[in-house]
């Protein structure tokens, strides 16, 4: 088969033949139909996360969209030719979607979303597992709930905003100037930061009482403000980035409660993997009811033009997420 490979931190992306994945007991193979890119692989790539454990060289991705090809003893879920999508490797030594084929357990999979189209598929899993992981596993976002989603544009954030309002919450989420008519079509009031003190927005949105849950997506001193802009008590704060040193005493002042989400955990760990595909089931259902779409930059990029698309993620230039799309020869 063919993939994008990487040889040692920092290099180009290298086409490569590589041997066909065999789908070993609980595994199913996968044909990659289209790819979803995240921030992380960029930082994998220039070697950058450790924490993620993928050692180089390797074929990088985390996400994808297919077509199952075969399926390994053990396994009865699936059966050949179901289309399928999910978070499958990348991390933890395990092979990357950047490739025409992947050996995937099959407890990560859902069913693709009739609603979406393969690489529209392909860069929902880490998005919405980390924006559902937080809202629904951590704080049960529900009716009534007033949420602010610091970085309502970027990947988890538009996940978040679409997930918070499915169940019923009303919105708010912070960007830039040139982002605040995509933040505001997913249907969350948006929040220019550059332009509005947090007391300002904090006191037009809550009349001062706080957010009943904050979804930070940004980390560093947006985390830190995440602790003052959360209600008293009740508030939970939540950080997909809560890495640095960070004073709790605003949120304990406040007697609100903190969680972090590091969705890698499964594959890492090999533990909650089921959870995962559970997830993604959700994340199909919201998606066929016209309650989940992703926002894809207009960009299309083949397997042979990974660079390229890299480059688009790395530039800041992209609106929306970013897919590559595979075809097999």
């Amino acid at each position: 088969m063919r993939a994008a490979f990487v040889e040692t931190a920092g290099a180009a992306f290298a086409s490569r033949r590589l041997p066909l994945p065999v789908a070993g007991p609980g595994q199913v193979l996968v044909q990659i139909e289209a790819a979803g890119l995240n921030p992380l692989d960029a930082k994998i790539r220039a070697g950058q996360a450790a924490h993620a454990k993928q050692p180089l060289p390797a074929v990088l991705g985390l996400d994808m969209a297919g077509t199952v090809r075969a399926v390994g003893a053990g396994v009865t879920q699936w059966r050949i030719g179901d289309e399928v999508f999910g978070m499958v490797g990348g991390v933890g030594g395990h092979p990357g979607t950047l490739a025409e084929f992947v050996a995937a357990d099959a407890r990560l999979l859902a069913r693709r979303p009739v609603a979406l189209a393969p690489r529209e598929a392909a860069v929902l899993p880490l998005a919405f597992i980390t924006a559902w992981e937080g809202l629904v596993d951590r704080a049960r976002v529900g009716a009534g709930h007033k949420v602010l989603v610091h970085g309502g544009a970027g990947g988890v954030g538009q996940m978040a905003v679409q997930l918070a309002r499915a169940r019923g919450a009303h919105v708010w989420a912070t960007g830039r100037a040139d982002s605040l008519d995509a933040i505001a079509a997913l249907g969350a009031t948006p929040i220019d930061y550059r332009a509005t003190t947090l007391e300002r927005y904090v006191a037009d949105a809550t009349g001062g009482v706080g957010f009943d849950i904050v979804y930070d997506t940004v980390g560093g001193a947006t985390l830190d403000q995440s602790f003052q802009a959360v209600r008293r008590y009740t508030g939970h704060v939540l950080t997909s980035l809560g890495w640095g040193s960070h004073s709790l005493a605003p949120l304990s002042f406040r007697g609100a409660t903190y969680s972090g989400v590091f969705t890698l955990l499964p594959l890492l760990t090999g533990e909650g993997l089921a959870h995962h595909g559970k997830i993604l089931a959700e994340a199909a259902r919201l998606a066929d009811q016209g309650l989940l779409r992703p926002w894809l930059d207009t960009h299309r990029f083949g397997l042979d033009e990974a660079e390229q698309a890299y480059a688009l993620m790395g530039s800041g230039t992209a609106r929306g997420k970013i897919a590559v799309e595979i075809t097999a020869v």
